[in-house]
């Protein structure tokens, strides 16, 4: 479903407690007026939690503007207003990492990476780890414990040594540190987040059949890659560019 208009006032009609999960992307900083629009914050914020069910978990991707030599920390207000104000939990901090950033310009190490916040509504009802692959894997590692107990009847210490093999496991979780290459996919929107960024958290924090969200849906890559894992999705967008490339990318 695909909703043309303001995004907090499109939520204002969704019921409580409908969404599974959010997948969305504000515009940031300096960026807040998107094509002549305006971005209300801590409305959007209010909304997600009243429309967010219990257990689940909006995924903010932020990043922060340097102006007049300072970053703005914008993404920090934010992150504490959704804890200490709507009641997210503010269940991770991730990092969306550039792999092809663009290089600038400037006296500070090139900016690579963007924050991505996991907020939960009470404790994630869903979480599906993306596994990666152990090192070690099948590899027999000894450890050692040593540990003291009284014995007999004057108490006397003795030492014992206890030893256990573990074997190393095929895989493990992956990190909160996410890496993606940029510009695969054209869509001809300024700014859009990878395919696969959107595609990693619709797996990890939703399951099929669930509702997805993204209320500031852009071109449309949470649509989509929601639409392909068998997620049902609501888009709102208040571009009407926006809202022809999102109907011609969930064609496609």
């Amino acid at each position: 479903m695909i909703f043309h208009g303001d995004c907090l006032e499109v939520m204002k009609t969704l019921e409580d407690n409908s969404i599974d999960l959010t997948v969305t992307s504000p515009p940031y900083d300096n960026l807040r007026t998107y094509n002549g629009y305006t971005f209300n914050f801590e409305g959007i914020a209010r909304e997600l939690f009243r429309v967010t069910k219990q257990g689940g978990v909006v995924v903010w991707v932020v990043g922060d503007a340097t102006i007049k030599g300072s970053e703005t920390c914008t993404s920090d207000r934010q992150k504490l207003y959704f804890k200490d104000v709507c009641g997210f939990n503010v269940h991770d901090t991730m990092i969306y990492q550039k792999i092809n950033y663009v290089p600038l310009t400037h006296n500070r190490y090139e900016q690579s990476f963007e924050y991505i916040f996991i907020l939960s509504k009470g404790k994630p009802k869903t979480f599906n780890p993306i596994m990666i692959p152990t090192k070690n894997a099948g590899k027999v590692e000894k450890y050692g414990l040593e540990r003291r107990q009284n014995h007999g009847a004057n108490h006397a210490m003795r030492l014992y040594n206890e030893t256990t093999f573990k074997e190393t496991k095929e895989t493990k979780i992956a990190s909160n540190i996410f890496s993606y290459t940029l510009g695969r996919e054209k869509t001809g929107h300024p700014a859009p987040f990878p395919e696969k960024l959107a595609e990693d958290h619709i797996l990890s924090w939703s399951n099929e059949g669930d509702t997805v969200l993204d209320p500031m849906a852009g071109s449309g890559t949470t649509l989509k890659m929601a639409k392909k894992n068998g997620r049902n999705y609501i888009g709102i967008e208040i571009s009407e560019e926006y809202i022809d490339i999102i109907h011609k990318r969930l064609r496609l």
